[in-house]
């Protein structure tokens, strides 16, 4: 099979042909570049969507790392990876598919050129033989037709008997010359049509198949370069595939890594104040004294009327307690934290010792290592002189001094948020041990007992601290003031239990700061509540002032 021998008059058509397969793997090696840049968008636009939603935080963020907003920042990071391998794929592509067909289609282009030229130079050549030998043929008829025309001429005279013998001769001489022209022109186009002849077999027996060979040639070449990269292509996909299934098996990961009850608990983690709960509102007898009339005949003592309870006063000091439940007010952020709920301040003060202790081992590290400088400086002059070192070192010691300060005083604020809510914890388990047994001595009515010594005679006494803010609504009497507070900064007092108070105003302290930020206080017409200790400065005094 071989175009020289089928083909050996189809020039045009394999000009057309061969022309047809450049276009061809011009238009694949198209294909392989609009599938780059598809790529190369795809891979742009994963990046893009992986930076859009990428968490946007600084080193000192301190959200809490939930199960599954982790994972889905590792979806991210393999989504991001998964992008990178679709760059690759475009770049093996361009280099292996689409940079290749584009230098071998010039070559192609190069080559069919060349051997399209050296089929015309032969087809041209032939033509000129052909024309050679047409030549010398029509020159030789032309001749024979001359040499006959003599012929008949030089017989005619002959035959003549009036013609003279110099025209019988002149004619004569033309006939040998026209005959002897004639024979020459023969062989001249004998010695054409052999030579023609010879270059025809030539070209159509040895040219011109060697010519159609190397096209055909370089058509099969032209048809495995593009087998080779159409592999080529389908390889650039398939050496991607396992880091690519890594990725796919890293999501999956991270999806199995999301664990509710770890985030539940974060949560706790984060948003527990280390409150605790309010108390139960007391049982307020206002049938007291009806049944005591009927049941004796008598009124109260005037002690006894002292004893009766004050429902406003109780009932607003009762809600009061509702503010843990309500939004808190916000005050600027304090040194020690104590703006913040005990827990949340507890962990505040843990991670900046954690900090301070981390840099202060980093400047004893440096410490030491200046330490050790100076050493060498002092055993070896030509290094360096060791009194350029101290400056450094003396910096370095004052901020190792500044920082265990800092340490030291944030472990003892530290030490005294963990007492405090070690202390509330062991109220509230003696308090809810006392309200079992305050309980267990009412009568089913609630207001009082056949025995007339066990008469309730006010609200139970649930605590056994009446210093906490969760036991002094219980209190019949108003709580004496031990000092007065002046406002620094305004305050709504939206929620209940609050008291709400404008700058520069002037209130009466009836109990500190617990250590949860807020100081109670009572204005001059009676009014109490609950005002942030960071928005008021506080005169505390020795002898208690009544209100």
């Amino acid at each position: 099979m071989s175009w020289g021998t089928e083909l050996w008059d189809q020039f045009d058509n394999l000009d057309k042909h061969t022309q047809w397969g450049i276009d061809f793997l011009e238009k694949y090696a198209k294909f392989v570049k609009e599938r780059i840049e598809i790529e190369q968008n795809y891979a742009k636009q994963l990046r893009n969507l992986v930076k859009k939603y990428c968490p946007k935080r600084s080193p000192k963020d301190e959200e809490p790392r939930f199960t599954s907003c982790i994972a889905f920042f590792n979806i991210l990071n393999e989504l991001n990876d998964y992008a990178g391998q679709r760059e690759v794929v475009a770049e093996e592509m361009g280099h292996r598919v689409y940079g290749e067909l584009m230098r071998y289609s010039h070559d192609l282009k190069t080559e069919r050129k060349m051997h399209l030229q050296e089929g015309r130079k032969a087809q041209q050549y032939l033509d000129m033989c052909w024309k050679q030998m047409d030549n010398s043929k029509k020159k030789f008829e032309r001749e024979c037709r001359e040499a006959e025309k003599a012929q008949q001429s030089y017989e005619r005279l002959d035959n003549d008997t009036n013609a003279t013998k110099a025209d019988v001769e002149k004619a004569k001489q033309q006939l040998n010359l026209r005959t002897h022209m004639a024979d020459e022109n023969k062989n001249e186009y004998a010695a054409q049509l052999q030579n023609f002849n010879g270059e025809q077999h030539k070209h159509y027996y040895i040219v011109i198949p060697q010519i159609y060979k190397q096209l055909q040639e370089m058509d099969e070449r032209r048809t495995i370069k593009l087998s080779e990269c159409y592999k080529g292509f389908a390889d650039s996909e398939r050496k991607v595939i396992p880091i690519i299934s890594k990725c796919l098996e890293g999501m999956i990961l991270a999806a199995k890594s999301v664990d509710e009850h770890r985030d539940s608990q974060l949560v706790i983690d984060c948003f527990k104040s280390g409150f605790e709960p309010p108390g139960d509102f007391p049982f307020e007898d206002y049938s007291q004294n009806i049944y005591r009339t009927i049941s004796d005949g008598t009124i109260s003592t005037p002690k006894q009327e002292g004893m009766r309870i004050d429902s406003k006063t109780t009932m607003g000091k009762a809600k009061g307690k509702l503010w843990l439940f309500g939004k808190k007010p916000k005050g600027p952020a304090l040194e020690d934290f104590s703006h913040l709920p005990p827990e949340q301040r507890r962990k505040k003060l843990q991670q900046r010792i954690d900090e301070l202790n981390r840099e202060l081992q980093k400047e004893t590290d440096q410490k030491d290592a200046l330490i050790k400088m100076k050493d060498v400086y002092e055993k070896n002059p030509q290094m360096g002189d060791p009194s350029s070192l101290q400056p450094k070192l003396t910096e370095t010691m004052s901020n190792m001094d500044r920082l265990r300060m800092e340490i030291h005083k944030n472990e003892a604020w530290l030490s005294e948020v963990e007492g405090k809510v070690a202390a509330r914890s062991d109220r509230r388990h003696s308090s809810d041990i006392n309200h079992l047994v305050t309980q267990g001595r009412e009568s089913p009515e609630g207001s009082y007992t056949d025995d007339a010594n066990q008469e309730v005679r006010g609200p139970p006494q649930q605590h056994a601290h009446p210093n906490e803010f969760d036991d002094e609504f219980e209190d019949d009497d108003p709580l004496p003031a031990i000092g007065h507070c002046k406002a620094i900064y305004p305050f709504d007092g939206h929620n209940e239990g609050t008291l709400a108070m404008k700058e520069g105003e002037i209130l009466y302290i009836i109990e500190e700061d617990k250590g949860d930020g807020w100081t109670r206080a009572r204005r001059h017409n009676g009014e109490e509540g609950y005002v942030p200790t960071s928005y008021i400065d506080v005169t505390l005094e020795k002898n208690s002032k009544g209100s």
